[in-house]
């Protein structure tokens, strides 16, 4: 940078100047160079009153002063861009200095350092002393990629929080039930390390790289947490077991006389049909129809039957693997949840218990479950879970609520979103 001899060369500004060189040989429309500029401004170490500045500089450049060979130079003086801005002449040497210093505009000095210049009477501009807006130009490209850059990180920061979240709420679930059901296990210590993580989670936006570290630590935590969990129920389940069997045990050795023990063969009288003599549609219908079956076995059956229906009205399986392959975010939950879905029925299990992970409180499950019937609510949530984790869904429970008011007014098409996703997912 040539030195005028009354302003002071910085590195800085040397390479301010060479983006000025830069961005005379492009072609850049003035609108996108401000956009690009404003996406990153802030990343770059903009501040406010730097981009009002910047704002009222190129409020005073034409269409043809960001053409190649042209420079969009601003020779406004000091009063009227005080005006303009309300900065003081301090304020305003401050942020155009740095401007300069950071490569968005550079400085065209005239010998005497005043700012003048001339049109011709296309508008082109002939000579010209001031801001110059070049730099702009040459940096466009670069202030476009680092802003894709800023977005894909933010992207990554908003699942890896969403994902902390997730194992939060599964964590204190874990813990609160083990402590309600009194199982034996570190339940302390363990509550002390979940305490400790929280208070290392950032008050601010933080990195990637950041969150990344707490998700494994998080992660490690839980897979501590399940497994103590689970150990503890096997053997909250075994003591029980023993209890009964010992109890039964000693019920029989009270009940029964050594005196009253019958040695001669058993003969079970029954008036019912003999099985063999049904026919195949008497058995049938009574394998549909399961009046005193559990509620679980109940639920298979809706669920299975709702499945035999969509295949019906749309002519495609909605099966268990299409549902699970069109919602990878839940089924590498429900896997770690309950291992192996081998059909609706552990779909519907496993759904209920990730419910809480995702703030779906149990009113509104359960109204789902009321208005839909399991099978519809339990793809329904599943749909929700995946959405949510994918940053899609912001509101789940509001979002469970609306596909049951869809319900209601015959618009809900689950299938078609189960189907759609598988759509995305090949494109």
């Amino acid at each position: 940078m040539k030195h005028s001899g009354w302003r002071k060369p910085t590195p800085g500004l040397g390479i301010a100047e060479q983006f000025a060189q830069a961005g005379e040989r492009v072609a850049i429309p003035k609108t996108q160079a401000f956009v690009a500029v404003k996406r990153v401004g802030a990343h770059i170490g903009l501040k406010a009153g730097d981009m009002l500045l910047l704002d009222t500089l190129g409020a005073f450049t034409q269409a043809q002063d960001w053409e190649e060979g042209q420079r969009p130079i601003v020779w406004a003086s000091n009063t009227y861009l005080m005006e303009q801005t309300g900065f003081s002449l301090s304020a305003l040497k401050r942020h155009a200095r740095r401007l300069a210093e950071i490569g968005v505009i550079s400085f065209k000095d005239s010998p005497n350092g005043k700012r003048w210049g001339h049109r011709d009477a296309d508008g082109r501009i002939i000579e010209a002393y001031g801001f110059d807006l070049s730099p702009l130009s040459a940096r466009v490209e670069e202030f476009e990629q680092l802003q894709a850059e800023l977005q894909a990180e933010r992207e990554l920061c908003q699942r890896l929080k969403r994902q902390i979240t997730v194992a939060r709420r599964m964590i204190r679930a874990r813990i609160e039930a083990a402590s309600h059901a009194a199982l034996r296990g570190p339940w302390e210590h363990l509550s002390e390390l979940f305490e400790a993580l929280l208070d290392r989670l950032p008050r601010r936006n933080t990195g990637s790289e950041t969150l990344s570290r707490l998700l494994a630590w998080f992660g490690e935590l839980q897979e501590r947490v399940e497994a103590a969990y689970l150990k503890a129920v096997r053997a909250d389940e075994v003591v029980e077991n023993t209890a009964e069997t010992t109890e039964q045990i000693s019920e029989r050795t009270q009940e029964m006389d050594p005196r009253e023990v019958i040695t001669e063969p058993h003969i079970l009288t029954t008036t019912e049909l003999n099985p063999v003599t049904c026919n195949r549609s008497e058995t049938e219908q009574a394998a549909g129809v399961v009046p005193n079956a559990p509620p679980d076995e109940r639920v298979d059956r809706e669920l299975e039957d709702w499945v035999a229906e969509t295949r019906k009205k749309r002519g495609a399986a909605l099966d268990l693997p299409t549902v699970m392959q069109a919602c990878p975010e839940f089924a590498s939950w429900a896997r770690n949840m309950g291992g192996y879905l081998k059909d609706w029925g552990d779909l519907h299990r496993v759904a209920g218990q990730l419910r809480p992970m995702i703030g779906v409180s149990e009113h509104a499950w359960n109204l789902a479950q009321d208005r839909l019937g399991p099978q519809i609510a339990t793809a329904a949530l599943v749909l929700t879970f995946d959405k949510h984790c994918a940053g899609e869904v912001a509101s789940p429970g509001g979002y469970l609520r609306g596909m049951v008011q869809k319900a209601g007014a015959g618009e809900l098409h689950l299938e078609r979103s189960f189907y759609g996703r598988l759509s995305e997912q090949a494109a």
